[in-house]
């Protein structure tokens, strides 16, 4: 990788892959910069082409300067998708890498074309949402191009993880723990038990998602009850899916280090408790949710129900594609929350549950790939125990350019403005950043990184959604 196989100034395969991920991040801009361009319809104030020449009574400065960045971001992506292509084709790059970035490259001359059409003429010239089709397929192409030859260029044919020793000399197992003396320690111990069981750590991103739903679907304002029955009745869905989970893996969880220590693991909480905390606490979210409306009280059941029986039983330990299935259970709160606020599920509902649904095989193959070994002492079928960590690293770019594709279809079907758009192209270039970098560095802590920009792409972009639906 440090020789030069590149014209210069790009040199090596590591400046190449920066490029390429450049050229993939600034396609992204584009789009969702045309996205707002559509809604706001900001290209009314443009009707010429090439230069952007308003009208004599110009809808506002405003969409003026929507239609000019859109303008000028063209002609600088354009730019880089031209220079991606001339080094794939003078570089050290595979058929199909170069193949795919000149079709690229011909498809963006395309879409300016369909684009100049449709300023100039108007939008019933050209077939609708053609330019956007474009757009996109030109996005995916270089994402894919980005994949294959990083993986042509970091990876090996057979890296899958062998199942390790078990738990024993080197890892201490989950043995059951000796309470201590004093009754104020020993009922400390046992509440820190059960709220562990309920998994507390996936709960702000869950409720945020809940939360995000709400604001979509409110007009404006939301109703202060609403907010708290819809978040408070998720916390204790999400505690009983946790607690179920803990219940039904108690003996899985002992061969792994990082899930030796949970409470039924070690035998802290005994297992009739358990069950009936989980029942407890499953009654007690669908009472909150039935305050409010059934339909937000059935999708609460329903994720509780597919997160520890669909997924915890059937999925887990059963199939490689666990994760990509597993992320209907992360998106039901979208629908969830919009359902607490319309009693219904509408299309803005379903594109932002499409985007946790493909964020969610994203961020975890991170983690698949930081506690592999674990996971394959557990005997779970993870993507980098049966297909290798290569193919691991390249399916987290293909779920990462899903997700931003998804965020792309969430812009065109409502009015969410530029703090959404810059948020998304913010994070999410952060997000590509860190698992380009996953590629080289290929470490614990490279995976972990990973992770963290995952997690901090969707909590940025789902408080953009809420400032933005709320706020403006």
């Amino acid at each position: 990788m440090s020789t030069e196989s590149f014209p210069r100034p790009i040199g090596t395969r590591r400046r190449f892959s920066a490029l390429l991920a450049a050229t993939a991040l600034g396609v992204y801009l584009l789009l969702i910069v045309g996205a707002t361009t559509s809604l706001t319809n900001a290209a009314a104030s443009c009707s010429t082409w090439p230069g952007c020449h308003a009208p004599v009574d110009p809808l506002n400065q405003t969409e003026l300067a929507i239609a000019w960045a859109h303008r000028l971001t063209a002609v600088v992506v354009g730019l880089l998708v031209a220079t991606t292509a001339v080094a794939a084709t003078l570089g050290d790059v595979s058929r199909r890498v170069r193949a795919t970035l000149v079709v690229a490259a011909v498809l963006y001359v395309v879409q300016i074309g369909v684009g100049a059409v449709t300023a100039t003429i108007g939008p019933a010239a050209i077939v609708p949402g053609l330019h956007l089709v474009l757009g996109l397929v030109i996005f995916s192409g270089i994402v894919l191009a980005l994949a294959w030859d990083l993986e042509l260029a970091t990876g090996s044919e057979d890296d899958a993880i062998d199942s390790p020793d078990p738990i024993g000399e080197d890892v201490p197992a989950g043995a059951a723990r000796t309470l201590p003396s004093s009754r104020l320690a020993r009922a400390r111990l046992t509440a820190f038990a059960y709220f562990k069981m309920m998994k507390p750590r996936l709960m702000w991103l869950l409720c945020l998602v809940a939360a995000a739903g709400m604001a979509l679907a409110a007009d404006p304002v939301l109703d202060t009850y609403t907010i708290v029955a819809t978040l408070g009745g998720g916390v204790l869905a999400i505690g009983a899916s946790g607690t179920f989970n803990h219940l039904l893996e108690r003996d899985v969880d002992q061969k792994m280090s990082r899930t030796a220590d949970r409470p039924l693991a070690v035998d802290l909480i005994p297992v009739r408790n358990a069950l009936a905390f989980g029942l407890t606490l499953t009654a007690a979210s669908l009472a909150a949710f039935l305050t409010i409306n059934r339909l937000a009280a059935a999708l609460g059941l329903a994720a509780i129900l597919f997160y520890s029986v669909v997924y915890t039983l059937l999925l887990k330990p059963n199939t490689v594609q666990n994760t990509v299935i597993g992320g209907f259970a992360g998106a039901l709160p979208a629908l969830i929350g919009w359902a607490a606020v319309t009693n219904e599920i509408g299309w803005p509902a379903l594109a932002l549950a499409g985007v946790i649904f493909l964020w969610t095989p994203a961020h975890f193959y991170n983690l698949a790939l930081a506690y592999g070994e674990d996971y394959a002492r557990g005997g779970f079928p993870m993507m980098p125990v049966v297909r290798g960590r290569t193919v691991t690293r390249k399916h987290i770019l293909y779920y990462i350019a899903a997700t931003l594709v998804g965020t792309i279809a969430l812009a065109t079907i409502t009015e969410l403005g530029a703090l959404y758009a810059a948020t998304v192209v913010l994070f999410g270039g952060i997000f590509l950043w860190a698992a380009v970098r996953l590629h080289f560095e290929q470490t614990e802590v490279a995976a972990f990184r990973s992770f963290h920009a995952s997690n901090a792409f969707l909590g940025a972009v789902l408080v953009a959604i809420l400032v933005d639906a709320l706020a403006f």
